[in-house]
C-alpha cells in the first residue's frame, strides 16, 4: 500500500494518478472529502481506499504492516490565512505524527514543504540546510513550513528515508477547486477567456519592469515525477527544491496563454495592492543542483510547453488528470 495524504487535492491526485501509471493501484486516499468540487479530481482513479484525515492515525496503527511508503502532500496552503492555530494543526502537529508513525512502523516519508519558507529571497533560494533555521517567512503558512522543517532537521530519531520537496509555483490539471488559491496560469486562461485581457501588478521596484517580475514556475507532472523518482530512490535524505530551476516572467506567462488560446496578447497593469506591496516577492528561482546530485536526470517542462499542454489538454476541455 501506498498512502497519499491530500489525495483529493491538486498535487495529490496528480500524484495518485503518477502512481497508476506506474501500477502502483493499492492505494490509501487521506483526506477532508466534504468539498464536492474536488470529488473530479479523484475520478477514475484507482484506490484501494478512503480514508478520513481525522480517523487516519488509528487506521494507519491497525493497518502499518501493509504500509510501504506515505506521501503526506495535505496541509492548509492558503496564503492569506492568519489563523495560526490552523496551521499548527494541520502542517505542524499532524505531520509530526505521521513522522512519528513513520519513525515507529519503518515506513519511508516524502512530505510537502514550500518555497514560501523563503520569503522575500533574502538568503537566496539554496534548499542549504545549514540556513534553513534563518529563513523569514511572510506569511503564516509559510512559518509553518518552515516550522516543521526545523523540527525535522532537529530529530536525533528520523524514518530511515525522508524528504520535504519545497514546491515553487506549481500549476497544472486538477487545481479547478482552488479558487483564488490555484496558479497565476489557471487564473490567466479565466481572464483571457472571459475578457479577452489579462491584468498583471504593474511593478514597484525599479529593478523590474512592468510584467517582468518573475517566479519559477514548475509542472505539476515534473513534480509527481520528482515524488515517485524519491519513492524508488529511498537513500539521501533531506529537504529539496522542487522547482523548475529556471525564473520566468509574468509577461512571458501571459503571452504564452494567450497564444495557447490561438490570441494577441493584450495585457492590462494594475497596481500591487498596498497591503502586500511590501512584501511581494520579484524574483524567485530554484536551485536544483541538490536533487540533480543525487540523480535526478529528466529535464524541466519548459513553461513554453508546460501552458500549451495545460491549456490545450485540460482547460480548454474541462479535463482532468
Amino acid at each position: 500500500m501506498i498512502i497519499v495524504t491530500g489525495a483529493a487535492g491538486f498535487i495529490g491526485s496528480c500524484l495518485i494518478d503518477k502512481l497508476n501509471q506506474e501500477n502502483f493501484n493499492f492505494i490509501i486516499a487521506v483526506d477532508d472529502f466534504s468539498n464536492p468540487r474536488k470529488a473530479p479530481n479523484l475520478a477514475n482513479k484507482r484506490i484501494q481506499e478512503r480514508v478520513d484525515r481525522e480517523v487516519f492515525f488509528d487506521w494507519l496503527d491497525q493497518n502499518y504492516h501493509e504500509v510501504e511508503f506515505i506521501f503526506h502532500i495535505g496541509a492548509r496552503t492558503d496564503t492569506t490565512e492568519f489563523d495560526r492555530q490552523i496551521f499548527e494543526h494541520l502542517n505542524v502537529e499532524y505531520s509530526k505524527q505521521i513522522w512519528h508513525r513513520c519513525i515507529q512502523y519503518q515506513i519511508p516519508l516524502v512530505y510537502a514543504s514550500s518555497a514560501a519558507t523563503y520569503g522575500l529571497g533574502e538568503l537566496g533560494y539554496d534548499d542549504n540546510e545549514s540556513l534553513i533555521p534563518q529563513l523569514k517567512p511572510l506569511n503564516p503558512y509559510g512559518d509553518s513550513k518552515n516550522e516543521f522543517d526545523n523540527w525535522a532537521l532537529e530529530q536525533e530519531r528520523k524514518p530511515f528515508f525522508w524528504a520535504g520537496l519545497k514546491f515553487f509555483n506549481v500549476y497544472g490539471p486538477n487545481e479547478y477547486h482552488k479558487d483564488r488559491m490555484a496558479s497565476v496560469i489557471f487564473h490567466a486562461y479565466r481572464q483571457i477567456c472571459q475578457s479577452g485581457h489579462m491584468k498583471l501588478f504593474r511593478s514597484h521596484n525599479p529593478d523590474f519592469a512592468d510584467g517582468e517580475q518573475m517566479r519559477d514556475f514548475v509542472y505539476v507532472k515534473d513534480v509527481v515525477d520528482v515524488c515517485s523518482f524519491l519513492m524508488h530512490h529511498r537513500r539521501n535524505s533531506g529537504i529539496y527544491n522542487l522547482g523548475s530551476g529556471k525564473a520566468r516572467t509574468f509577461r512571458d506567462l501571459a503571452v504564452n496563454t494567450f497564444r495557447a488560446l490561438g490570441l494577441e496578447p493584450k495585457i492590462d497593469f494594475v497596481d500591487t495592492p498596498a497591503d502586500i506591496r511590501d512584501k511581494y516577492q520579484y524574483y524567485t528561482q530554484a536551485n536544483m543542483a541538490k536533487i540533480r546530485s543525487i540523480g535526478y536526470e529528466r529535464p524541466f517542462t519548459s513553461l513554453e510547453d508546460g501552458i500549451t499542454d495545460y491549456v490545450t489538454n485540460y482547460l480548454k476541455a474541462d479535463k482532468y488528470l
